[in-house]
């Protein structure tokens, strides 16, 4: 039996491991299961129950709490498209302050981790600071690239 390709969830799990690797300890990445897809009347059962125990339409994929600031992911295949519900949530996070990113790829979630503030420990060479710049440059880094700090 072939699998079925499920490219959002696979780029979600790449996520969860990159992120869980690059922020500081004590940081939080979580998923919040927000939809049964179970078809017929037993899955239906299953979301009522879940709305009634707080489940919010359109709620991201992912939450990253981190020195105080919340960010909330919302991952998409490369063609994926926002639902309506999806675009509320989006509204209301933003209008109280959160930050919230739309993620088709692990550089756009690195990219929104620095966007809103949280330091992670994976830093491109030269923006750390000058002295680490001219080290790179001395030892032939001709391009940046991403590198782990301690």
């Amino acid at each position: 039996m072939k699998r079925r390709a499920t490219p959002e969830a696979d780029l979600q799990r790449a996520v969860v491991v990159a992120l869980r690797f690059a922020l500081p300890k004590g940081a939080i990445v979580h998923h919040c299961v927000n939809e049964v897809t179970e078809a017929g009347p037993r899955g239906a059962r299953r979301q009522a129950i879940l709305v009634g125990m707080g489940v919010h339409p359109g709620f991201a994929d992912l939450i990253v709490l981190c020195d105080g600031r919340v960010l909330f992911l919302e991952l998409k295949s490369l063609k994926g498209r926002l639902s309506p519900a999806q675009e509320g949530f989006r509204d209301a996070v933003l209008a109280l302050g959160f930050g919230w990113a739309l993620v088709r790829t692990m550089d756009d979630a690195l990219g929104a981790l620095a966007d809103y503030g949280i330091i992670t420990r994976v830093v491109q060479v030269g923006e750390r600071d000058t002295q680490r710049n001219a080290s790179a440059q001395r030892v032939g880094a001709g391009t940046p690239e991403r590198r782990v700090t301690s």
